[in-house]
This record gives structure tokens, sequence and C-alpha cells, in this order.
């Protein structure tokens, strides 16, 4: 209840904007009326591998891309705070119980420049609402790697292998672990990520994100 009074209060000066399409909206809302109507919820399971299951909030399609694409240009605005709030709803839903949430990192450069890492400023709101610990430093990414968008899905695989390091083996060791990531195409980073966890000593490792691509049949057929 605190919480959604501080965003009250800073919705006076700063007014909440839906991510997608930059309404004003309420304080506490995620998104605009007309955008709610045309988002899709993913109803799949996360299949990836080394984990022990995985859930993602909405279906990444052109409705969805312009807030995925700010906030992986830095500009978050009410991005986390929405797509935090649909995917612990999700994590409940699934019954996935875990003792901390470990979002992806990003490389230090890349950091820097962006200014914030969007997938620690979700996890951070799922955390907040299912009350679950968050540790984003304990795995940091040591290795820059290229863009996983311009490799096809073979060459993200080996794009992401060692890419990441665990620090603290300790704070991970026996626990279950949620990774939290912005947008799922592939699955490879979150399955390079669920790998080093397990390799510390993780008990189990699920995964969640915000969106996961996904290929619908009249694209396929598009597509070739």
């Amino acid at each position: 209840m605190e919480r959604e009074k501080l965003r009250e209060l800073a919705a006076l000066i700063y007014p909440t904007r839906c991510p997608v399409c930059g309404e004003v909206i309420g304080a506490n809302d995620c998104f605009c009326e007309k955008c709610t109507e045309i988002l899709i919820r993913y109803e799949g399971c996360l299949d990836v591998k080394g984990c022990a299951g995985g859930v993602a909030a909405y279906e990444y399609h052109p409705n969805m891309s312009e807030a995925v694409m700010l906030m992986k240009r830095g500009v978050m605005g009410n991005a986390p705070f929405a797509f935090g709030t649909e995917l612990a709803a999700r994590i409940r839903e699934a019954g996935i119980e875990a003792d901390l949430l470990v979002p992806v990192p990003m490389y230090k450069r890349d950091l820097r420049r962006r200014g914030a890492n969007q997938s620690l400023l979700i996890a951070e709101e799922v955390g907040r609402r299912l009350g679950i610990a968050v540790d984003g430093k304990s795995v940091v990414k040591s290795v820059e790697t290229l863009p996983q968008k311009e490799l096809r899905r073979a060459e993200r695989e080996v794009n992401m292998r060692g890419a990441f390091t665990v620090t603290a083996p300790e704070a991970v060791k026996n626990k279950r672990i949620i990774v939290v990531d912005d947008l799922c195409t592939t699955g490879s980073t979150l399955a390079e990520m669920a790998a080093v966890l397990l390799g510390a000593g993780a008990a189990k490792v699920y995964c969640a994100c915000a969106c996961r691509a996904v290929e619908h049949k009249e694209e396929e057929e598009n597509n070739g």
C-alpha cells in the first residue's frame, strides 16, 4: 500500500504512461485499456535446457516491440513495473517456488552505456510482489558478446557460451533460483545462465521472462 501511494505522488509530477503506446494511465496501472486488449498472454511453458520449468508474461509481437526496445535503449519508464507485475502473477499461477531471483546480467560497458539493467528492474518488481530476494551481483557477464538479434539460432548458442561467471558460488549453492530476463527468443541466454548456476551448486533453476518470441503458423508459412 505504501508503495502504491508513493507511485501516486510521483505521478503528480511525472505522469505514468503506458509502456506500449505512451498514453497517460493510472499511477498503479500497467498498460492502458486499449493496449491491454491487444497484448497476448503467453500460455505456454518455457522449455529451456537445464531449467526445471519457466514462464513468460506475454508473447512478443509488433504491438509489444516498442516497450521492449525502449528498455533495451535505456528508456525504462513504467515498463519494469508493468512487466514485473504481470510476470510475478505468472510465476504465482505456475506454482514455482524459489529462494532467489537472478536477473540476466549485462556486460559492464553495455550497462554503463544504457544506465540500467532492465532485467534487474523487472526482477526487483517480481521480488517485491512475491517476497523473493533478488541477487544482481553473484553472476556477472564476463565476456562481451555479439547482439543476439543479429545471429541465427545455432549461432546464438555459441555466442553465449562462457559469457557468464558466478562470482559468489556460496550465494547460489543449494538455492532454488529463477533467472529473469526481458525477452526470450531461442532460450540460449537462459540455458547458459542455468548451466553456470547449476555448475555452481544451485539446487534447481527456473526461468521467467517478460516476453517470449513465438512463431505463429501463418508467419512460418509467409517466411517459407
